[in-house]
């Protein structure tokens, strides 16, 4: 019996996500692992079996995606290349965390393919919606990496077959401090654009980690520096607050770490507006936009004290043994050898 378990590579959280659930995985089946696409600094811990370009979004500098580079970036005759040749027959399950090429492989082929992914919780029933319409935003969570069966992760489980987020060991396991500092994670806005704001809020410190930063920059209070996974880690259990996009895995560690959060969804990105809809129904500070005429509203989020309280508890080899469990034919004994849990979702 073997698994294949196909990673979407655009931004860090799904290398997160991966972190956590890859090493589980090859401990109870044969598991190969697929990564496209070319966005995440976070390193693999793990053999990768295939990479492939896949079809990325790339960040812009002001708040969006920037869809000129990501054209440019853009090979459809590549990507249906990569689809045809993927072998996904020889696998028994393929479990897709919104990743294209694996996804439309088995469309075309007729593999069996879970979607195990933060988009199969955001395009449920249940899970909050921004107010504005986004049609084209709406095809592309439906189309993007499609599967018939889905499993999701949300910041609250919204219905049977969506559980809270996956929280990485190295993050549960942190010492928290409150330091004189807030960490900041925007990458789709210029190193130059968080200077400006930034530097006009005096009062505090802040720690950027930056997407476009080659090296270490210092402007009055405001710390530039290139992305490392380890000292963001470190920051996050130190700062006081974190400013980040609406994205779900940075977000879900600050809110597990009963940290302060403001988040602002990407321009053009309507999964970062489920997600500011989620987090704001929470009692999270949400800005639509970041700008100097934003700086009342930041100082307001600095002087706030009251903390978002969730309990994301370590639910994660469970789900992974009952996604088995009903999905393959039979279960390695590894497997079979483990205490059987009572089934904990629905499709």
């Amino acid at each position: 019996m073997k698994v294949l378990y196909a990673i979407q590579g655009t931004g860090n959280g799904h290398i997160s996500r991966a972190r956590e659930i890859v090493p589980i995985l090859k401990s109870m089946v044969p598991t190969d692992v697929l990564i496209s696409g070319y966005q995440a600094e976070v390193e693999f811990p793990f053999n990768v079996d295939y990479r492939y370009n896949g079809l990325s979004f790339i960040f812009g500098k002001k708040g969006g995606i920037d869809l000129v580079k990501t054209f440019k970036k853009s090979n459809l005759f590549r990507l249906v290349k990569e689809i045809i040749n993927l072998p996904v027959k020889k696998y028994d399950l393929v479990i897709n965390d919104f990743e294209p090429v694996s996804a439309w492989a088995c469309m075309l082929k007729g593999v069996k393919c879970v979607g195990l992914s933060h988009q199969a919780a955001v395009i449920s029933l249940n899970a909050p919606k921004p107010n504005h319409a986004d049609w084209i935003g709406k095809a592309i969570l439906h189309n993007y990496a499609p599967t018939k069966k889905n499993i999701g992760f949300h910041f609250k489980a919204y219905n049977k077959s969506t559980f809270t987020p996956v929280i990485r060991q190295e993050i549960r396991q942190l010492e928290t401090t409150k330091q004189d500092f807030y960490l900041v994670y925007l990458p789709a806005y210029s190193d130059e654009i968080l200077t400006e704001v930034f530097t006009k809020i005096s009062s505090v410190r802040w720690h950027v980690f930056s997407k476009h930063a080659k090296s270490e920059k210092f402007h009055k209070n405001v710390w530039i520096r290139p992305i490392n996974n380890g000292q963001f880690i470190q920051n996050l259990a130190a700062c006081n607050g974190l400013l980040c996009g609406a994205g779900f895995e940075a977000p879900a560690e600050a809110l597990y770490l009963k940290k302060k959060l403001l988040v602002i969804p990407m321009k053009m990105q309507y999964e970062q507006a489920c997600n500011a809809a989620a987090l704001r129904e929470m009692g999270v500070f949400v800005l639509q936009e970041f700008n100097a005429s934003k700086i009342p509203f930041i100082a307001m989020w600095i002087k706030e004290t009251s903390m978002v309280n969730v309990n994301y508890q370590d639910n994660t080899k469970k789900i992974l043994i009952q996604l088995l469990q009903e999905n393959l034919n039979y279960i390695e004994k590894s497997i079979s050898s483990l205490e059987q849990p009572k089934p904990i979702f629905n499709y």
